[in-house]
């Protein structure tokens, strides 16, 4: 008899959990408490059942190559970049595709997770369920929570001197939908994250006035590249990890602190602080023009205007708006399962508790990646179901309880910094999960038996599909994805033909085939340039003569 499993929540995480659960042979039972799948991408005009969704303007940051199932590519005809209409249709098409929605429940609410009588010995959970005030417990052998980061909105007010003199509107970005009920009004959004950005970006075009006001700044990114593709594939590749893991950070950022980094706009960050990423196409524009101010910290808030650290001040404003995040919790469990969950760093490979015997509950999408959180949800998904079945090990509960104490007495202390609210690297993170499945791709003997694919795996875009290569659950067209994937980037932008010279066809085509080697050897040889050079003057300084390699040079021409 399969294993039966109750997944928390239908939205990206939760589909591609139930499918991993089929793929395993094992019973899914997915338990939504709003009425349609796909979480806060199914838009509503309204946010009076508490839920967050998507504003209306909302298009999707990772392009759709790097941002897919990975044995469900989109039609060659979507954009790149999706509106929140868009990429539900595809989610939708994934349901549809792969028959999952006999197995979600609707309007249902998880009550309670408590470990079953057994427990110790089968690792067994009680679910207490509600559905129209109808109350149903059922046994299941193991949990999936999919319920992800953006459950309740993050509101400080308390650290916000004066806040409550404030006469004007006051909401989070939770509840902002449209623009159209803020025309003429002067606004301030308090947080240049992505969703502070956007907001800021949409009100500028109907609102008097918008400022926007950051602690610590941003580097924004464009979703396009310089050369026109999206960003996306092209810094997300193997090669360029790797560079970034063995060059210096100053060769790494040069070219970022050139590009994003924009200091004249006052979106600069301070030195020793590193910068958050923020996508955003229109937002310098918008400063530009004068429709968005940048502002620095708040210092005070009076009943119509706000005073900000620097000593400036602006009056006359109607709204604040919120952008400050949110905050995940676990209110079906019990403590001390409860609190623990909420520690990312303290979670096994940011899925698993530490302090179970038994490994029968994954917390998944409880992430914050450098590329693709869907991407990243599904391999924890893969992985999970398989440790469910016995076939993929993790240490016991121990050992594991033993070094997450450990790491938070570390962090306490200041030993160690708590990076569980940074970005995980993406490909590190993928390679890490794909490793435990068994799926992760061997490149040099790809190499060997398949040059072609090998190169556009390493050089090319690490895209979801290169998971589904080999191992369990492979997938007999990724290849073909792969080896594909320029195409359907290319073909929702060829709606105009633009003939070409056979110069550009030839050098494009020799920049496709030793570009990535030979910039990979250029910024190799630049580091080891940059060695002799420091090697050089440390020689120098120790023999008594100024730390200048222009002074050596000159004194020996």
């Amino acid at each position: 008899m399969a294993k039966r499993v109750a997944v928390i929540g239908a939205g990206v995480s939760g589909l591609s959990s139930i499918k991993c659960c089929l793929d395993e042979g094992l019973e899914p039972t997915c338990f939504e408490r709003s009425n349609d799948f796909g979480g806060l991408w199914k838009f509503d005009e309204t946010s009076k059942d508490g839920m967050t969704r998507v504003y209306r303007s909302l298009v999707t940051n990772v392009c759709k190559e790097m941002s897919c199932y990975s044995d469900f590519p989109y039609h060659e005809d979507y954009p790149n970049f999706m509106s929140h209409e868009k990429f539900w249709d595809y989610l939708r098409e994934f349901v549809e595709h792969f028959d999952l929605l006999k197995y979600i429940q609707f309007k249902t609410t998880v009550c309670s997770i408590t470990k079953h009588s057994d427990f110790s010995e089968t690792g067994r959970w009680d679910v207490v369920t509600e559905r129209e005030g109808k109350r149903d417990r059922a046994v299941f052998d193991a949990v999936m929570v999919c319920t992800g980061q953006f459950l309740s909105p993050h509101l400080p007010l308390e650290s916000f001197p004066g806040i409550h003199k404030f006469k004007g509107q006051i909401l989070h970005s939770q509840e902002y939908r449209i623009p159209d009920a803020f025309q003429g009004k002067r606004i301030l959004v308090v947080g240049l994250g992505n969703s502070g950005g956007d907001i800021a970006v949409e009100l500028s075009r109907t609102a008097a006035q918008v400022f926007l006001s950051t602690r610590t700044g941003a580097w924004v990114i464009s979703r396009a590249s310089g050369g026109g593709y999206p960003f996306n594939m092209m810094i997300t590749r193997r090669w360029y990890n790797i560079i970034t893991r063995v060059l210096p950070s100053c060769f790494i950022n040069l070219d970022k602190e050139l590009h994003l980094n924009h200091k004249n706009y006052g979106l600069g960050t301070a030195k020793g602080i590193k910068p958050n990423f923020v996508i955003n196409d229109e937002l310098p524009a918008c400063i530009l023009c004068g429709k968005v101010t940048v502002k620095g910290s708040i210092k005070d808030f009076m009943e119509s205007s706000i005073i900000f650290e620097d000593g400036t001040a602006e009056g006359n404003v109607d709204v604040v708006i919120f952008a400050t995040g949110y905050e995940f919790s676990f209110p079906f469990f019990e403590e001390p399962l409860r609190s623990l969950c909420t520690k990312k760093f303290m979670l096994y490979k940011r899925v698993f508790p530490p302090n179970l015997e038994r490994s029968t509950l994954a917390i998944i999408g409880l992430i914050s990646l450098t590329g693709s959180i869907l991407a990243g949800t599904e391999l924890q998904a893969r992985w999970a179901t398989r440790v469910f079945k016995g076939l993929c090990n993790i240490p016991p509960s121990q050992k594991l309880m033993a070094e997450a104490i450990k790491k938070e007495q570390l962090i306490k202390r200041g030993v160690i910094k708590d990076t569980s609210q940074e970005k995980l690297n993406f490909i590190s993170y993928l390679d890490e999960l794909a490793q435990c499945i068994g799926s992760k791709p061997n490149i040099p003997l790809l190499f060997i038996k398949d040059p072609r694919l090998a190169w556009e795996i390493f050089f090319g875009p690490c895209s979801p599909y290169q998971y589904r290569l080999m191992g369990p659950g492979k997938w007999e067209g990724a290849r073909n994805a792969i080896l594909t994937q320029w195409d359907r980037t290319m073909k929702p932008l060829k709606t105009r033909s633009v003939p070409e010279s056979p110069e550009s066809a030839y050098l494009l085509r020799y920049l496709k085939i030793w570009g990535a080697p030979l910039l990979l050897a250029s910024l190799i040889l630049t580091y080891r340039s940059s060695l002799i050079i420091k090697l050089l003057q440390d020689k120098l300084q120790g023999r008594g003569f100024p730390n200048s390699i222009p002074w050596y040079i000159s004194q020996n021409p």
